[in-house]
């Protein structure tokens, strides 16, 4: 007798978010690691996307353990009633001593270093900080591990916007030189599928639950 009962599906599907407005964001001050948590602009941005996302099927949430992220990630979950599980691989990228100034002042302080990063990305490391490859590595070891554990089911990941653009390189299997060539709006969302090896792009930077096709903010503090 036949079997006809449908065959679980092995991929598994991926909703990335970047983290609410920081005071910092607004600002534009270097952030990196340091835990600055949401301005009261991304407290609202945080209830728009979970609201945006609360009837979306998902079984699983994930985090960088920053408050910004977090507290995100925990807006979206409460209406799935899910926890948040916190990785530390989805830390941003560390920024060094850059960490706190605003952009000018590092364009005072490092204006050759500070040109690189803003150009070619690839090979440049921040006093006392990380590459972007540091970032790429640890982030996609994360998606990775997640992607086998969570097969046939969608998974929420709340991380920032160095990783978000080093994770969609990586999928995309393009150079991190092109990581400038992307825009990660506050709690954007980007969809990802991972099946038989494979990566495949649904949806990148999405801002439509905040009002707006796309948003003519420029991040300076990155």
């Amino acid at each position: 007798m036949l079997n006809d009962s449908p065959k679980k599906s092995s991929m598994t599907r991926f909703i990335l978010v970047r983290h609410g407005e920081t005071i910092w964001n607004h600002e534009g001050r270097y952030q990196g690691q340091i835990d600055t948590p949401l301005s009261p602009v991304g407290l609202k941005q945080g209830k728009l996307v979970a609201e945006a996302l609360k009837n979306v099927p998902m079984d699983a949430v994930y985090a960088s353990p920053l408050s910004r992220s977090y507290d995100t990630a925990v807006m979206c979950a409460n209406f799935h009633g899910l926890e948040v599980a916190k990785d530390d691989r989805l830390l941003e990228i560390n920024h060094g001593k850059w960490e706190g100034l605003y952009a000018a002042e590092i364009e005072a302080l490092y204006p050759d270093l500070l040109k690189r990063w803003r150009t070619t990305v690839v090979d440049v490391q921040m006093p006392e900080g990380e590459r972007i490859e540091d970032v790429r590595k640890r982030a996609m070891e994360a998606f990775k591990e997640l992607a086998e554990k969570h097969q046939g089911q969608t998974v929420l990941v709340v991380a920032h916007d160095a990783v978000n653009k080093a994770v969609l390189c990586d999928i995309l299997e393009i150079e991190q030189s092109h990581f400038w060539q992307m825009k990660q709006d506050n709690t954007c969302i980007n969809v990802f599928e991972y099946d038989q090896e494979k990566w495949r792009l649904v949806l990148m930077n999405s801002t439509v639950h905040l009002g707006f096709l796309f948003s003519g903010i420029e991040q300076k503090g990155l």
